[in-house]
């Protein structure tokens, strides 16, 4: 049904689009820069969100809301929030219209491959701290790589005065670390300084070589077990209800015993203390950091180390139909 309903979204926003509106969203599927991809600020292929009119936005909210659940969609809207704040960019008018503004400006739409055709498609939305990736392979979904950040972390001025981004990202990581006991931190905490940003950064292929290996979750109590698989769910819990039910089904296949929890950096939550986690296994990888601008700028990036861009999908749709 989720396809469905996204593909029917999709093709209603192209056939609400001009030409020249056209010219800058769609791509071919195999497209070489298929797989490339940032979270820093620039310009991005694909069609400004500043460019569509309130109308065309509508639609467009609608393919996030329909890829993401509806917590997954307020994370990724809120990081606009955040740029706001951020840039210091007027707020948007109450009807909530990014026609012309400089903010839309910052974040791209784009289509790959043809969602009407039997052949795999993918939508994305991209800019500064924000990457949506869906790729749907007949009639499967991939949701990653799904990059979702937030500078300030937390608002210490202005009319926003303690609003948090990415709280229980970071509230669950911390939670989960004091539940440790001792001789489980030791082997926890992998180093008294953290990275300054995430490991796999923007890679276009995850290289889980690059994560220290951590706790292992075979290796904790059921209480600090039940911990992390909450910290999973505010990642995979990202996606449509369907998706990310697909997502657990595979990480407890896979042997979710071989999840690892990774700790860097401080141990005491608050402004200023420099702080990472990774949470990897043998499908699933997930990455935390809020070590810049004094440990107020998360960023946080789930990965499927056998999925992404729908790499299994594919592999499996181009095997029956060779």
């Amino acid at each position: 049904m989720v396809v469905a309903q996204t593909q029917d979204a999709v093709l209603d926003l192209l056939a609400s689009l001009s030409p020249e509106q056209l010219e800058k969203v769609k791509a071919p599927f195999g497209t070489p820069d298929h797989q490339a991809w940032t979270y820093l600020p620039g310009d991005r292929p694909g069609l400004p969100l500043a460019e569509l009119t309130p109308a065309q936005q509508q639609l467009a909210q609608r393919i996030v809301e329909l890829g993401c659940s509806q917590r997954g969609a307020a994370d990724a809207w809120a990081v606009l929030d955040a740029e706001v704040i951020l840039r210091g960019i007027p707020a948007l008018p109450e009807s909530g219209d990014w026609e012309g503004s400089v903010l839309g400006g910052r974040y791209f739409l784009r289509v790959l491959g043809d969602p009407a055709g039997p052949e795999p498609w993918a939508w994305r939305l991209n800019g500064h701290h924000l990457a949506l990736h869906v790729t749907v392979v007949a009639g499967a979904v991939a949701f990653t790589p799904q990059f979702i950040g937030s500078n300030p972390a937390q608002v210490l001025s202005g009319p926003e005065t303690g609003r948090r981004f990415l709280a229980a990202e970071q509230d669950l990581g911390f939670e989960l670390l004091h539940a440790l006991e001792p001789g489980q931190l030791e082997v926890a905490l992998v180093s008294p300084e953290a990275p300054d940003d995430i490991l796999t950064r923007h890679d276009p292929v995850a290289d889980p070589s690059l994560l220290h290996r951590g706790l292992a979750y075979g290796d904790m109590t059921e209480a600090q077990r039940q911990i992390l698989s909450l910290l999973i769910g505010q990642y995979v819990g990202r996606a449509a209800g369907p998706i990310g039910l697909q997502t657990w089904n595979d990480i407890t296949e896979q042997g979710i015993e071989r999840l690892t929890f990774a700790w860097a950096g401080e141990t005491q939550p608050g402004v200023g203390n420099r702080h990472y986690y990774s949470i990897a296994g043998p499908t699933f990888l997930a990455e935390y950091d809020n070590t810049q601008d004094n440990a107020n700028h998360i960023h946080s990036v789930w990965r499927d180390i056998r999925n992404d861009w729908g790499t299994d999908l594919l592999a499996n749709h181009y095997a029956a139909h060779r």
